[in-house]
């Protein structure tokens, strides 16, 4: 047998060699070496830096803007201060943001890719994915089926709970009529799972502003969120600018003036046309009426002026079927004079002067489209019957109104059912049969009205003087919106910021101004 031979050892640049390669097992079961020495220096580089990373610090609310340059393209994050800077290349404001401040880690708002900085290599590590998760949420179809359904409670950094969906918003300035509008359509089923499930590139070539409502309602009902709340200062100066200043930050608007320029728009922008269902915006709001409309002169004599009007039925009528997306309905006049009662006792100072707020019940301001009642409205005598009944309805509760002098507010109390609220006595018999069962409604959102300010009317959120920011930030703000979660049944109160549960039968102590009810099918 021969002998066994000892090899001789390695000469120092073979020892080198050596130590900087290891073999590796490829699918096939070949082995192969590679170098390894770099990636080993980097991931240890790595390592160290993204501890780093301070999760406290950042909010990828806001636009996407270098905090130095104003530049809104090739945008970074740093991960550990927060703040945006654009490039990562030698000469570019995040590469001296490493070396100035010692802050090494970047993530890029576009690609989501994350680099170190300035040695300028990308960074794969799985413990970076919430973060990723965060400034982009996807959202897939079944999961978005499931927040209907599963109650879910998250926590944020702070270990603060709160509801996916059910998160405030931040007061800006005076733009609390938007948050309002933002939570109630953020809310509205088909609404929300459209743009949940709407590719970011499709959003952006059609339009920003539905890219920016859309990036909006992903953050709110993402269920991992590093923050409690979201800001929606992007999507809000993006109706600004969309809507040439009609809507403002520094003026609290019209939250049901928004609402319709923001449904239209998002009408326009995702492809619909004047045919039915032609979007998700028609698909879930439009309904059908009648409206016959008579001249004053033709219609019935009436004994007295306060008498009902009716449409003479011999004479010339004009009937045509119109299309809606909300339903006016108008609040009995606002009482000229109130009753006092004058209190027994000293310490009661509120029984000195009690005023009597009238109460009415929503059914009664329905009959407005029963097919029965006429009403005088532009100089004509007009009746409006519903034909079609879509699967959510805005009710619109005027109770503003503005003359040469003042605006004022009509504080009449609106009664109504949470539940089963039955539309379908609105339509005439034959119809009301094709729907079956299918003609009652649940309430989703309630807008409500609180406190003495008013909001500006018609042209006067455009033509506004400027307010200072100060004032616009200390006072309180006019809307609060109720709103259902569909998985539980429980209600909450979101007024800007505070996000409270609240019980159904505290429903009725605002004042009503927009409701959307959806129906049972």
């Amino acid at each position: 047998m021969a002998p066994n031979k000892r090899h001789a050892p390695p000469d120092n640049d073979d020892a080198e060699s050596v130590s900087s390669k290891h073999m590796r097992i490829d699918s096939d079961g070949h082995s192969e070496t590679e170098s390894e020495a770099e990636p080993d220096a980097h991931e240890q580089v790595a390592d160290v830096y993204l501890d780093t990373v301070d999760r406290s610090s950042l909010d990828f609310d806001f636009e996407q803007l270098c905090s130095v340059s104003l530049a809104t393209t090739n945008v970074y994050a740093c991960l550990v201060c927060g703040k945006y800077f654009q490039g990562r290349g030698k000469q570019t404001h995040a590469y001296f943001h490493s070396i100035n401040d010692d802050h090494h880690v970047f993530i890029n708002l576009d690609s989501l890719k994350i680099f170190v900085l300035p040695d300028n290599y990308e960074v794969t590590d799985k413990s970076l994915n919430d973060i990723k998760d965060v400034v982009r949420p996807v959202y897939s179809a079944q999961s978005v089926l499931q927040l209907d359904r599963v109650d879910t409670l998250s926590h944020d950094l702070g270990g603060k709970p709160y509801v996916p969906g059910f998160v405030g918003l931040n007061r800006i300035k005076s733009n609390s009529y938007m948050n309002v509008v933002i939570q109630m359509l953020a809310h509205v089923a088909p609404i929300r799972d459209t743009l949940l499930l709407l590719p970011p590139q499709a959003s952006n070539q059609q339009s920003a502003l539905v890219g920016k409502l859309a990036m909006l309602v992903r953050r709110m009902w993402h269920s991992r969120r590093f923050k409690a709340h979201v800001s929606p200062h992007e999507f809000v100066q993006e109706v600004v600018l969309q809507s040439k200043r009609r809507f403002r930050l520094d003026v609290e608007g019209d939250p049901y003036e928004l609402l319709v320029w923001l449904l239209n728009t998002l009408h326009i922008c995702l492809g619909g046309s004047r045919k039915r269902n032609s979007s998700v915006v028609y698909g879930s709001f439009q309904g059908e009426m009648r409206v016959t409309t008579q001249g004053l002169g033709d219609t019935q004599a009436r004994a007295q002026d306060s008498d009902p009007l009716h449409l003479d039925r011999a004479k010339a009528l004009k009937t045509t079927k119109t299309p809606f997306l909300a339903l006016s309905l108008e609040l009995p006049p606002k009482p000229l004079f109130t009753s006092t009662t004058s209190g027994d006792t000293a310490d009661d100072d509120d029984n000195d002067e009690r005023a009597d707020i009238p109460q009415v019940a929503l059914s009664t301001l329905l009959q407005r489209y029963n097919g029965s009642t006429v009403v005088e409205l532009n100089g004509q005598a007009r009746q409006f019957q519903l034909t079609k009944l879509p699967r959510y309805i805005i009710c619109h509760i005027k109770r503003f109104s503005k003359n040469d002098f003042t605006a004022e507010k009509n504080p009449t109390v609106v009664n109504f059912p949470v539940r089963n609220m039955p539309f379908g006595e609105l339509l005439p018999k034959d119809t009301k049969e094709k729907y079956g069962r299918g003609t009652t409604y649940d309430l989703v959102a309630n807008i409500c009205h609180v406190g003495d300010q008013l909001p500006a009317i018609g042209a006067d959120s455009s033509a506004a003087p400027d307010v200072p920011t100060e004032s616009a930030a200390t006072a309180e703000s006019p809307f609060v919106v109720y709103v259902r979660h569909a998985a539980s049944h429980k209600w909450f109160a979101l007024h800007d910021l505070r996000v409270e549960p609240i019980m159904p039968q505290m429903l009725f102590l605002s004042d009503s101004y927009i409701q959307v009810w959806q129906r049972n099918d």
